[in-house]
């Protein structure tokens, strides 16, 4: 009985540190899962290699219109006769262009001889600017309403301008404004109506101006912006007709 005493407690004792080791044991094969350092470091290194890498530029929404019609082509011809009469060509001039693609124009003069009773001069130029979405310089859109600002002022900024009438206009396009005003062109006065209008990535400038002779007054001017914005709402639907081939 007395040689089984050390011997029973030392059984106890194991039995006692058994679940102690297991715990530890338990602990120790978490920590290799991932969560401990070398785990951490590993997320670490992923998440700056991530941000090490350039993010993607923002992309640049594509241009409303890819094409512009002909120029001379988008006023009916008796649009031309009503607001040009005695035209020197109904089939009008064409502008030289270095890129045709991207701008167009086409100009009328005629001169309404009324004898005594005078005569009238009308004429009537427009222009057409497309501009292309570009991953630097921005959309197509975007560019035309600039370029719509930039036109508006370059008018009224005119040397010689007089009576500059300037205002927003609606129903012509997605942005318009109209700009009236009275200069002396080789010694006779003129009036002109200005329309610069856009149509998504498209920008018109139209002039239609006109002088009297012998004896008689220049156009009214309400009756040239009236006859401009006609024409502009006209050149607008063709630039949409045009890209719908």
């Amino acid at each position: 009985m007395y040689r089984k005493a050390p011997r029973i407690a030392r059984i106890l004792t194991c039995a006692v540190a058994a679940p102690a080791l297991l715990v530890v044991a338990g602990c120790s094969s978490d920590s290799g899962s991932g969560s401990g350092a070398d785990g951490g470091k590993k997320d670490s290194g992923a998440a700056q290699e991530q941000q090490k890498k350039p993010s993607a530029p923002p992309t640049v929404a594509a241009a409303k219109f890819a094409s512009l019609p002909d120029a001379c082509k988008a006023l009916k011809k008796d649009t031309i006769e009503d607001l040009v009469p005695e035209a020197d060509k109904v089939e009008g001039k064409a502008d030289d262009s270095s890129n045709p693609q991207t701008r167009r124009g086409c100009s009328w003069g005629g001169l309404d001889d009324k004898g005594v009773k005078g005569s009238q001069y009308h004429y009537l130029t427009y222009s057409l600017q497309l501009f292309e979405s570009n991953q630097a310089l921005g959309s197509g859109e975007k560019r035309a309403t600039e370029y719509v600002t930039k036109q508006v002022n370059k008018v009224q900024g005119k040397e010689g301008v007089k009576d500059v009438r300037a205002n927003p206009a609606e129903g012509i396009g997605e942005q318009a404004s109209t700009i009236g005003y009275g200069a002396r062109e080789a010694g006779t006065d003129f009036n002109h109506a200005v329309v610069v209008a856009r149509t998504g990535n498209v920008v018109v400038t139209l002039d239609y101006n006109g002088a009297g002779y012998a004896g008689t007054k220049a156009p009214d001017p309400a009756d040239l912006l009236k006859g401009a914005q006609s024409a502009a709402k006209e050149v607008v639907a063709s630039i949409g007709a045009a890209n719908k081939q």
